[in-house]
């Protein structure tokens, strides 16, 4: 059973996508932040970590290039529903720091599953 991390300030959504993502069949872990994302991953093995970008604490980007730094082999998706820049901004600069995959919220359950589920049988 692959194990998922998911990083997102916002409780509901981290709810939400435990949900969904446990309901297919994967172990999952969350964290509000990415600071805490770090700790975590640090004492766990994750095969696949899906990463908000506007956090407090430690934004996704910055653990992105944290990840990729300690953990370039990580696979990471990156989810933005924008901030100060418009989502797709977020998502382009992850894109650049190496992220596996980028969506924008909202997205579509089936979405999120199709790019968890591509990445974790590549």
């Amino acid at each position: 059973m692959a194990r998922i991390l998911i990083i997102d300030d916002n409780y509901m959504l981290r709810e939400s996508l435990t949900r969904l993502l446990a309901e297919a069949g994967y172990e999952v872990n969350t964290a509000e932040n990415g600071r805490l994302a770090l700790q975590l991953f640090q004492s766990l093995f994750f095969d696949l970590v899906i990463t908000d970008i506007v956090m407090p604490e430690m934004d996704g980007l910055e653990f992105i290039q944290e990840m990729k730094q300690h953990y370039p082999q990580a696979k990471i998706i990156a989810i933005s529903g924008g901030g100060r820049c418009s989502p797709q901004d977020y998502l382009e600069i992850a894109g650049a720091l190496g992220v596996s995959a980028t969506i924008a919220k909202p997205f579509a359950n089936k979405d999120i599953l199709a790019i968890v589920e591509g990445l974790l049988s590549s």
